[in-house]
């Protein structure tokens, strides 16, 4: 018997060969340079890399034929929504590279943004940590393990083919686990979130890849196109609706929809700001372009069983993200209810399953990971004398009389997450609840209203606690950070207003664009 090598169209796979290769070249200059010079290298290589995927990108893009059609022997799809993702998620990878790559150490006069630990493997408050502390190592690890993510996270929306899918899924959940546990304040609180992360995943791991098997077993195939052909042909679709609900299980638990969101609050104050900026972002986008893929491609014709569990789960977590947001005290923690809510929303465009839907989706994944990687970059600027972050909203009291500047960004975020006219935010809802009405969503879409408008409350009160409340005692100072946390902010502040006020040509650039199979 012969075994015929596969064909592997390398220049369509360019953009996540670039960030793999980027990824152990960042291994191998941890092994051979010299410690002194690993921050810059390291630096230098991810964005760089970055960039030269982002080019990759479009050249594919430009290059494309018609919808795009499946490579890596049926294994990866290269199309439209997949390529959009996939430039989405370098945009904000470059800027969430940024952010990690701030390393401003504190002075006596005032504090600073070293968010990582000199020494991952020490024992929090261990002779050994004070020592690399003492000597400042840098922390530079963490750019190859987000690399590796950013590699996972575009192979993830992408893959054609479940077993792919959940290669994917691993590649860039495993080096999050690692980096949620790498701050350098709170260690014991990162590495109590880096474990409930970790264990929790491994859980929803667990029910994806049994959800694998079964959806294999009934249709015989791995592939998604394969998928929905079996369905097509009739027949006993049990084992294929429990496949799709443990399938469902996995990406759902991605995203931080109710009621698998209880590790986002937790691990989101746990873990290093810069690192759940990342996280925040680029997790959600990829895992709703995995879902589009799942639901849109394998499984349309089980659209009847899966879509009324969707709008249970919908309308639960737009509920129980902005109630809950609306009692917390601290900035982290009330940022990460709020992404539970806004899971909720995204999840309305899933439902509406048409390319006005699709079109949604994309949009505001787009538009909502800029104004989280900004909200939270800010919310990391803001520190007490002791070097900590202060993110309790009692201390944040009179923030923006103190700094005008920051105060008025990140009330932009604040309103574009509520949904704001002239900002991304309103745009982004209101494309949603269009495409689930037009899909005969209209009472999801009543909810969804109500749900904005109660959100809009806790959005509301931070920007009222920040301009017209009397600062406490033991204010917090906000520390001027360098170029790269500043051109973060910069940038997604300005995205976020462009996109309310100028939202055509990126609404043009998803119009119409449609999965391959």
């Amino acid at each position: 018997m012969r075994i015929e090598a596969p064909s592997i169209e390398y220049f369509q796979l360019a953009p996540v060969l670039v960030i793999l290769g980027v990824a152990v070249a960042g291994v191998l200059v941890e092994a051979f340079l010299p410690r002194g010079v690993r921050y810059a290298a390291q630096l230098v290589l991810a964005i760089g890399g970055q960039l030269a995927a982002l080019a990759a990108v479009v050249l594919v893009t430009s290059a494309l034929d018609g919808t795009g059609a499946p490579v890596a022997v049926g294994a990866v799809a290269v199309d439209r929504p997949a390529l959009f993702l996939q430039g989405t998620l370098l945009l904000v990878g470059i800027l969430g590279t940024l952010l990690i790559a701030e390393r401003r150490l504190p002075t006596e006069e005032e504090g600073g943004l070293d968010a990582f630990t000199p020494q991952a493997a020490a024992v929090p408050g261990s002779v050994a940590e004070k020592i690399a502390a003492k000597a400042v190592v840098a922390q530079t690890e963490v750019f190859p393990l987000t690399m590796f993510a950013v590699a996972g996270m575009m192979l993830f929306p992408a893959a054609d083919d479940l077993l792919t899918m959940f290669v994917a899924l691993e590649v860039f959940s495993l080096p999050l686990y690692l980096m949620c546990g790498l701050a350098r304040r709170r260690r014991l609180l990162s590495q109590e979130a880096a474990l409930k992360y970790f264990l929790l995943g491994a859980f929803s791991s667990a029910f994806f890849l049994y959800g694998i098997a079964l959806l294999y077993g009934f249709s015989g195939t791995f592939g998604l196109s394969g998928i929905a052909s079996a369905v097509r042909t009739g027949g006993d679709t049990s084992m294929a609706l429990v496949g799709t609900a443990l399938v469902s299980v996995g990406v759902l638990f991605k995203v931080g929809a109710v009621p698998f969101h209880s590790w986002i609050p937790d691990v989101y104050q746990g873990a290093p700001t810069p690192v759940t900026a990342f996280m925040a972002a680029a997790t959600k986008i990829a895992a709703f372009g995995a879902m589009l893929r799942l639901f849109y491609v394998a499984l349309p014709g089980l659209a009847d069983d899966w879509r009324p569990v969707l709008w249970v789960i919908a309308i639960v977590t737009m509920v129980v993200g902005t109630v809950t947001a609306v009692s917390q005290n601290d900035v982290k923690r009330m940022l990460a209810y709020s992404s539970v809510a806004h899971a909720g929303f995204i999840l309305t465009g899933v439902i509406a399953l048409n390319g006005a839907g699709l079109a949604a989706t994309l949009f505001y994944l787009f538009a909502y990971g800029f104004s989280t990687l900004g909200a939270f970059a800010l919310a990391g600027l803001v520190r007490g004398a002791d070097g900590e972050e202060a993110t309790a909203l009692a201390r944040w009291a009179g923030l923006g009389r103190r700094y005008p500047v920051v105060g008025v960004v990140f009330s932009l975020f604040l309103l574009a997450f509520a949904g704001i006219p002239l900002t991304s935010g309103f745009v982004s809802k209101f494309a949603v609840f269009k495409a689930a009405a037009e899909g005969g969503a209209a009472p999801l879409v009543i909810i969804g209203v109500v749900a904005s408008a109660v959100a809009a409350y806790f959005y509301v009160r931070v920007i009222v606690l920040m301009f017209f409340t009397d600062p406490p005692e033991d204010a917090p100072t906000v520390v001027v950070p360098s170029m790269l946390s500043s051109a973060t902010v910069t940038i997604t502040a300005a995205v976020t207003f462009a996109l309310g006020a100028l939202p055509q040509p990126l609404l043009d650039l998803v119009n119409g664009q449609q999965f391959t199979g």
